[in-house]
């Protein structure tokens, strides 16, 4: 089909190009009309009219949201604490019981407190492996998932919370990649394993009973899977698959049992990617958006029905958002995050949630 203006008068035969703009339901003789005066303005001086493909305003930041999620409610994060002026990546935010939140500097292999008067101070140091999951049991122990890059495997230790006293739960030799935590009521826990890709989806999720040392699979076959949640009566578990951009949703019958027909994909992610999340008390699930500066949020089916959105995300600042944290008993959400080599360092920023956290395991 070429673009030329082809309006041959031959009785009732008249030709109308079909690339021209000519709006559908328009009377016949009107559309001979307006193609006649489109041909008369596009072809004079010898010049065709050719469409051409323009930004606006949903499409020409960085990181456009995606059709589908733009009407969704969102809200703005502000500013709550400046980690570093390096751009480190951070992960894993977590709160202790006295209010203290920890959290990763993952190729600096240091966990992190922070405390409730903004006092910085490192917790324990790895020499080989990048923390990059914390959670934190009743008895006060902090329980951190932990990967070497370069050798392709991780482990979980369990420390004081002075960092002393470290314990070995799940070791390098098991052959994991544990990414990120959480327990059940029982005090089991349920990892992720970071291995795999795409094309080769050996990463999954597995469960350490509480009174065992023993691993049993829960979700086979899984590209780098992440993020890892519990609804709040613990009969359903989220992961979120970061090399297939999956939420996936597990009815579970106990620990490591899934009811027939129990596995489901609730949602796919459109761009990079999702990472950690956590629970409310109403089962909405908060998914960091690694790469996109926001934070997606979804009911207890699986529906989006919220976001937060970081400051200048737009001018392609504050992309690396890869977990949140909910303050015990509110409804404060904060979110960590790296503009890595944009300027704007490393940051942990404050936003308000549906409603008040999940109860966890370490304030039972």
């Amino acid at each position: 089909m070429n673009n030329k203006c082809d309006l041959t008068v031959a009785a009732e035969d008249i030709s109308i190009p079909e690339l021209l703009p000519i709006p559908r339901g328009l009377p016949r003789r009107a559309a001979i009309t307006a193609a006649i005066l489109l041909c008369v303005a596009g072809t004079a001086n010898g010049q065709e009219m050719v469409p051409a493909l323009k930004y606006d305003a949903t499409i020409a930041g960085a990181v456009p949201i995606p059709p589908s999620e733009r009407t969704l409610q969102a809200v703005g994060a502000q500013p709550w604490f400046k980690v570093s002026s390096e751009g480190l990546i951070l992960e894993g935010p977590a709160f202790e019981r006295n209010g203290d939140l920890l959290f990763c500097d993952v190729f600096g292999g240091r966990v992190l407190r922070v405390t409730r008067d903004k006092q910085l101070s490192t917790l324990i140091s790895l020499e080989k492996f990048g923390p990059g999951g914390v959670a934190v049991h009743k008895d006060g122990r902090i329980f951190i998932a932990a990967i070497d890059f370069k050798e392709s495997k991780g482990e979980i230790i369990a420390v004081k919370p002075d960092g002393s006293g470290m314990q070995t739960i799940v070791p390098p030799d098991a052959g994991y990649m544990p990414n990120d935590l959480v327990f059940d009521a029982h005090g089991g826990f349920y990892f992720t394993d970071f291995r795999g890709s795409s094309t080769e989806p050996t990463g999954g999720v597995y469960y350490v009973a509480s009174d065992s040392r023993a691993i049993t699979p829960v979700l086979p076959r899984l590209a780098k899977a992440n993020g890892i949640a519990l609804s709040p009566d613990g009969k359903f578990l989220w992961v979120t698959e970061y090399g297939r951009n999956l939420l996936h949703r597990v009815d579970l019958t106990r620990a490591t049992a899934t009811a027939p027909f129990g596995t489901s994909i609730a949602y796919h992610f459109t761009g990079p990617a999702p990472d950690s999340m956590r629970a409310d008390k109403d089962g909405n699930l908060y998914v960091a958006m690694n790469g996109q500066g926001r934070v997606l949020i979804f009911n207890r089916n699986g529906i989006p029905i919220g976001q937060v959105l970081l400051p200048e995300r737009d001018e392609g600042h504050n992309l690396a958002s890869t977990s949140l944290a909910l303050r015990p008993g509110t409804d404060d959400m904060y979110i960590v995050t790296s503009d890595r080599d944009g300027g704007r360092g490393a940051n942990i920023f404050h936003a308000k949630a549906f409603v008040n956290a999940l109860p966890l395991y370490s304030d039972k």
